[in-house]
């Protein structure tokens, strides 16, 4: 039985290390699987949500392309597109849009968190909410039910929106016939959100970031500047909750971690545990960042790569949003 995997991430900024460790690595280690088919898209609708910069989304779409490909992405044996380039994922939408409730929508993370923002502020509940950002889990759920993704890798975070597909795809199925399929979302919990410079989650939003393949001086210094206690070299360091270790983790072997566990009981210093954990870092990223640079240089190449994977992918889709277009009525009279 072949079992299908998809994921993207957002085409709203340059990837940095929670990109990396919580989506692409993991999603490119399931392509690699015997049995398993990988759908990988770029979410450029997704971007225009909160995105102001038209060249911004376009820069982004590149550097995120040359980021999964500089990470052994092997777009031969995948599939690897742009979302604005599947124009079946909106018609799947606004079928799917057509089943849901308005109630399951508003209890999306990401529209409650706006409307608690404009609470604390005194403002209209809706002030500054678009259309875009409270159907987001809407064209999330066409992404992932299109391609009849059985798996999608995803952050902590992220789980709701599956969840929230798969009550879509319920809804759908009870009302046309079982026609789509219900996806699970697979976590690796040591690395699915990465902490940032300040220790909260790793976000562009937040400006705690570390960008993937920023050159080695760069890394260093963002490296040194997280966010640690006062407590000297020779005092223990707490294991747990500290953002030093958690990177640390995500890019260690089990036997490295255990090594600067044992550090941090020692009363490491926070300038060598930053350290460590700059060279863990590097020697990870400097064979992609290579690789990365080469790619970033070729536009053409690897907008020839997109649209050879949406031409792949629309093969999939269109064949099954046909299908899904007979179920609801859309039917020609003869």
């Amino acid at each position: 039985m072949v079992w299908r995997v998809l994921t993207g991430i957002t085409t709203s900024g340059t990837p940095h290390l929670g990109n990396y460790a919580g989506a692409i690595r993991p999603a490119i280690a399931a392509s690699r699987q015997a049995g398993v088919e990988s759908f990988y898209f770029l979410a450029d609708y997704h971007a225009l949500i909160h995105a102001v910069d038209p060249a911004q989304v376009q820069r982004s779409t590149l550097e995120i392309a040359a980021a999964w490909l500089a990470a052994g992405l092997d777009p031969g044996k995948v599939w690897f597109y742009r979302q604005s380039d599947i124009p079946e994922v909106l018609e799947l939408a606004w079928l799917l849009a057509c089943v849901t409730g308005k109630g399951l929508l508003n209890r999306a993370h990401a529209y409650k968190a706006a409307l608690d923002r404009n609470s604390a502020a005194g403002a209209e509940p809706d002030a500054g909410v678009n259309v875009g950002l409270f159907l987001y889990p809407v064209l999330m759920a066409a992404d992932i039910l299109l391609f009849r993704a059985n798996s999608v890798p995803v952050g902590r975070d992220q789980i709701q929106h599956i969840e929230m597909a798969r009550d879509m795809a319920e809804r759908f199925n009870r009302r046309y016939g079982e026609h789509l399929v219900l996806p699970e979302a697979a976590l690796d919990a040591s690395v699915a959100t990465l902490p940032g410079l300040d220790g909260r989650k790793m976000s562009k939003s937040y400006g705690n970031s570390i960008a993937l393949f920023a050159p080695a001086h760069e890394l260093r210094k963002r490296i040194f500047s997280i966010v640690t206690d006062s407590r000297t070299p020779g005092e223990p360091k707490p294991a747990e909750g500290s953002a030093v270790l958690r990177l640390y983790e995500a890019f260690a072997t089990a036997e490295e971690s255990t090594r600067m566990r044992a550090a941090f009981a020692a009363g490491v210093a926070w300038g060598e545990a930053k350290e460590i954990l700059f060279e863990r870092i590097e020697a990870t990223v400097a064979p992609m960042r290579s690789r990365y640079l080469s790619l970033i240089a070729d536009p053409p190449r690897i907008e020839a790569l997109l649209r050879d994977g949406a031409a792949r992918a629309r093969a999939i889709a269109a064949p099954f949003l046909g299908e899904l277009r007979r179920a609801a009525g859309l039917r020609g009279l003869s």
